[in-house]
C-alpha cells in the first residue's frame, strides 16, 4: 500500500512518513501489523475526543442511515446543522449568532474575509507576520511567510501585515481597513500567546476604525485551551469568528461566526455572495452535535488545564528551553531544529505521535486528544525524555 500511495496519492512534502494505518481509537493509531501508537497530536488538533468516539460514532451511523447530502447549502432546513448551531450560538456572546457552515478551516477563512469586505465596503486586510489561516488562495494571501505563498503569486491585492504582540503596529490599522485577521493563539508560528492586553487593543482600534475583528480559532477552539474558544479568555469578543480542526472530532468541517445582521449582506447584493455544495453537511453537522453536547455535558474541558500542568512538570531537560502554548496546544522547543527532528522521527519508531510546527523548527507538536489520560501523559512524555537523551550520546 505504501508504494500506491506514494505513486497515485499526490503528496505535499518529498518524504511523508507514510505510515500504513489500519485503525485508530482514543488516543492510539495501529498501523497494518496492530502495532499501536500513541497519538500526541490528535490530527493535528483535529481529533478533539480522540479516534471513533463512541458518541461521534453513533450520531455519524444514525445520520447517515436517515440522508446524507440532499441539497446546496442554505436552502434546505436540516435538523442536524439547524440543532447545532442554535446550540453553538446559545454557547456565544450575542454578536455571534449566525453560523455559515462549510467544510474546512481554510474555506471559512475565505467567507470571513469576503463577508468582512462586502460588510464595510473596503478593501484591505490585515494579518499578522508568522501566520497561517490555510492554503486555499485568500488564506494563502494571509500567510506571513513570503517563501510559502511567493510561487503562487499574484495573490489577494490590498493585504498588508503586522508584528503579533506588537502595540505601535496598530497604528496600520485605519477607516481603509476592512478586517483585521489574527489567530487567537498563532499556531504555525509557534503556539504563541497574546501578551500585554494585545487582543484588546486591537479590538479597541478596531472599534475606534470600524474595521472588522476576524479571529482565527480554527487550531485552539472547541476546549482546546481549557474553554470552549482561546478568546474567551483575553476578554474580547469578535466581529467574525473563524473555527474548524476539532468541531467534529475528525470529520471535515468548518464554518465562520457573525452576528445576524453582519451574515446578511451575503444573502444580497448580490444574492449567493457565499456558496458551498457540502457545507453543512447532515452527516458532519450530526458529529459536530455530538462533540459539543459531549464537551458541555462533561468535565473535558475543565481538565484541560491539569493536564497542561501535568506536560509542563513532566518535561523538564535542559535541552527544553521552554513551552509555548496553552492547555493542550503545547509547543516544546528544543536547542536547535536538528534536535527536534530527531526527537520526532525517533519517537515515531518507538510509538509515539508528534509533529512539526510550520514556522518554528525546533518545536515538538503536542496537541493530543482531550480526552487523554494522565497514564498516557506520562508514558509519552517519558519517552520523549528518552529519545532527547539518546540525541546526546
Amino acid at each position: 500500500m505504501k508504494e500506491d500511495f506514494l505513486k497515485f496519492q499526490a503528496q505535499t512534502s518529498p518524504h511523508p512518513l507514510a505510515m500504513e494505518v489500519s485503525k485508530a481509537k482514543g488516543s492510539y493509531i495501529y498501523d497494518e501489523k496492530g502495532q499501536p501508537y500513541l497519538d500526541f497530536v490528535a490530527g493535528v488538533s483535529a481529533c478533539t475526543l480522540g479516534h471513533c468516539h463512541p458518541k461521534v460514532v453513533k450520531a455519524i451511523q444514525e445520520q447517515a442511515e436517515k440522508y446524507m447530502h440532499v441539497m446546496v447549502y442554505g436552502e434546505y432546513a436540516q435538523s442536524p446543522a439547524v440543532n447545532y448551531t442554535k446550540f453553538l450560538a446559545s454557547l456565544l456572546p450575542p454578536n455571534l449568532q449566525s453560523t455559515y457552515l462549510v467544510n474546512s478551516g481554510t474555506e471559512a477563512i475565505e467567507g470571513a474575509i469576503k463577508l468582512a469586505r462586502r460588510a464595510t465596503g473596503r478593501s484591505e486586510l490585515i494579518a499578522a507576520k508568522n501566520a497561517y489561516h490555510g492554503n486555499t488562495m485568500g488564506s494563502l494571501s494571509l500567510l506571513g511567510k513570503e517563501e510559502r505563498k511567493g510561487p503562487f503569486r499574484p495573490l489577494l491585492p490590498d493585504v498588508s501585515f503586522i508584528n503579533y504582540n506588537d502595540d505601535e503596529d496598530l497604528a496600520r490599522i485605519t477607516s481603509k481597513t476592512a478586517g483585521v485577521v489574527l489567530e487567537t493563539i498563532q499556531g504555525g508560528g509557534g503556539f504563541i500567546l497574546p501578551t500585554a492586553n494585545y487582543l484588546k487593543k486591537v479590538r479597541e482600534r478596531c472599534h475606534e476604525t470600524e474595521a472588522l475583528l476576524i479571529l482565527d480559532e480554527i487550531q485552539p477552539g472547541f476546549g482546546r485551551t481549557g474553554t470552549l474558544f482561546a478568546f474567551e479568555q483575553y476578554e474580547i469578543v469578535p466581529d467574525i469568528l473563524v473555527i474548524g480542526k476539532g468541531m467534529a472530532s475528525g470529520m471535515p468541517v468548518g464554518a465562520f461566526v457573525a452576528s445576524i445582521e453582519l451574515m446578511s449582506h451575503l444573502q444580497q447584493g448580490p444574492k449567493l455572495g457565499h456558496i458551498t455544495t457540502f457545507g453543512g453537511n447532515p452527516v458532519i453537522a450530526a458529529a459536530s452535535l455530538a462533540t459539543l453536547r459531549e464537551l458541555q455535558e462533561t468535565n473535558i474541558m475543565l481538565e484541560v488545564s491539569e493536564k497542561e500542568q501535568l506536560f509542563r512538570e513532566l518535561l523538564q531537560h535542559e535541552n527544553i528551553l521552554e513551552i509555548r502554548g496553552k492547555g493542550l496546544m503545547l509547543a516544546p522547543i528544543l536547542k536547535t531544529a536538528e534536535m527536534a527532528n530527531h526527537v520526532i522521527l525517533t519517537c515515531a519508531k518507538k510509538g509515539l505521535i508528534l509533529f512539526w510546527l510550520q514556522f518554528e523548527p525546533r518545536a515538538l507538536r503536542i496537541s493530543p486528544p482531550l480526552t487523554i489520560s494522565k497514564k498516557e501523559i506520562e508514558e509519552g512524555c517519558g519517552m520523549i525524555l528518552e529519545v532527547i537523551n539518546m540525541y546526546e550520546q
